[in-house]
């Protein structure tokens, strides 16, 4: 049998829609309050520091190569086509070594032109000695002959004073032995004066044409010289290390032909960054990494130009190279440029430049979390950077490239 139930009142029903409805909207609320999850990032990929205060070495590197302090490259003075390579780069050479020959029909027949011109000058000092010195003998006997009849006359002029003074000879001829005395006095003086400024002009007349004997015999000097150069020789003791011609090549006056590494000691050349050069001055101490030995050295020149964004700076080696080292061996450099004595730093960041801020995830307690702070940085050396504000001693920071998180304040470490 049935039994009638009384209906609830409306006012519940509306109550518990209502309920429903509130609940509803508070908790899209607080969902929409929620921040999204933390990324994570595996611990083994990342690169952590701990952040210290103490004295801190600003650095620069760069690599270079190791070069001869004194380099000899030898060049032809004349063109010609090579004949034959005596020696090939890496053998150890000696002062006379060969090590090309040439050849030049044309610089053969310049030095044979060239000697048969000193042959013919010198030909004629000798006849220009042989006819000066004939004419110097030609004139003394002119001058003897006129003073022989000078001499004469003045007898002739003296026998016929005598004969005057005893009315033997007529006045007539007293005056005409007069005269002749006279004009040959006059004549005797004239061959005199020639003699003498004959003899004068004699050295240097000789001295002419020994100067062109000199300057020929110069000319002939260097055309054989020309001709002994065809014959390319080291010049002197070392390591020949570049020599690339073959037979059959036509070299041309000041082309370099070889080169010539003289033993002694090699210094590092290093390629510094231009942004980083600035810091680099003289007597700076170094270390040169030569991947089998570490060598101490010290700043010795900065090249003054700018070549493909670096600066070639010269390390004098002090200490003994390791076995193996060689001209043109690539080896890393070190400058010291500073030492700061009481500093914030950190190992330098992946991204993190001198005097920039920049944003660093710092490791949580714990270490499972790590949180975005904005770091401003300052003076870097090689591995380190100095911390100006935003760390402090102690923090454990990210060092390594977290730019695939540059839109999250937080990241997990697992």
């Amino acid at each position: 049998m049935d039994i009638p139930r009384e209906p609830r009142p409306k006012r519940f029903r509306y109550i518990a829609i209502g309920a429903g409805i509130l609940a509803v909207v508070l908790t899209t609320l607080a969902l929409s309050r929620l921040e999204p999850a933390a990324p994570s990032v595996d611990r083994a990929v990342i690169w952590t520091d701990t952040v210290r205060r103490g004295p801190m070495v600003r650095q620069v590197r760069g690599p270079g190569n190791l070069v001869p302090e004194q380099i000899r490259y030898i060049t032809t003075l004349t063109p010609g086509r090579v004949d034959r390579v005596a020696l090939r780069p890496g053998v150890e050479v000696e002062p006379d070594a060969v090590l090309l020959e040439l050849s030049n029909p044309d610089v053969h027949i310049q030095a044979l032109q060239a000697d048969q011109q000193l042959t013919a000058a010198e030909a004629q000092l000798v006849k220009l000695h042989s006819d000066l010195e004939n004419q110097r003998l030609t004139q003394e006997a002119s001058v003897a002959m006129v003073r022989s009849e000078y001499e004469e006359a003045r007898r002739q002029l003296h026998m016929h004073e005598e004969l005057a003074r005893d009315e033997m000879i007529p006045e007539m001829e007293l005056s005409r032995a007069r005269d002749r005395a006279a004009e040959l006095q006059i004549r005797l003086g004239v061959e005199e004066q020639r003699l003498e400024l004959f003899i004068g002009t004699i050295e240097a007349q000789l001295e002419v044409q020994r100067q062109q004997v000199t300057r020929l015999r110069a000319i002939a000097e260097f055309q054989r010289d020309q001709v002994e150069s065809m014959t390319v020789r080291a010049g002197t003791a070392g390591v020949l290390q570049e020599l690339s011609l073959e037979v059959g090549e036509w070299v041309m006056p000041g082309m370099n032909l070889a080169v010539v590494v003289p033993p002694g000691r090699l210094k590092a050349v290093v390629r510094i960054p231009e942004t980083q050069a600035k810091d680099v001055v003289l007597n700076q101490r170094a270390t040169i990494d030569t991947r089998n030995g570490v060598i101490e050295g010290r700043v010795r020149r900065i090249d003054p130009s700018v070549v493909n964004g670096t600066v070639a700076v010269d390390i004098e080696l002090e200490g003994e190279l390791p076995p193996g080292a060689r001209p043109d061996m690539s080896v890393d450099g070190t400058i010291e440029v500073e030492r700061l004595d009481d500093v914030l730093y950190v190992g330098r960041p992946a991204y993190g430049q001198a005097e920039s801020t920049v944003g660093l995830f710092r490791l949580e307690q714990g270490g499972r979390g790590a949180a975005r702070v904005s770091v401003r940085l300052g003076r870097s050396s090689v591995n380190a950077i100095e911390v100006r504000d935003g760390l402090e001693a102690g923090d454990v920071v990210i060092l390594s490239d977290m730019s695939n998180w540059d839109s999250h304040e937080r990241v997990r470490v697992r």
